[in-house]
């Protein structure tokens, strides 16, 4: 497990209903190959939420910070961070 702390992997398999209708991954591994596969990227803040989804061509400027958040591709991880899965 490289990419992807512990920390993200166990907050995407908690959270993972939110953007999938049936689980996806139910182990560690699988969720690390899993947001691998989906080329998953974690980034430090909301406004770098913000611009990754504008620089894959996403219309998120009438987004306030909190739509970002709530966002069903968007994981807030308890570091602070977030992780971006594109399903």
């Amino acid at each position: 497990m490289n990419e992807y702390s512990e920390e993200c992997l166990l907050t995407f398999l908690k959270k993972q209903s939110q953007l999938f209708d049936e689980p996806v991954a139910e182990t560690l591994e699988e969720a690390e190959a899993f947001l691998e596969d989906c080329m998953a990227v974690v980034v430090d803040s909301l406004d770098e939420v913000r611009e990754y989804f504008e620089e894959n061509g996403a219309d998120v400027e009438s987004m306030n910070q909190d739509e970002l958040e709530e966002a069903s591709e968007v994981f807030a991880l308890p570091n602070g961070q977030y992780l971006i899965v594109e399903g």
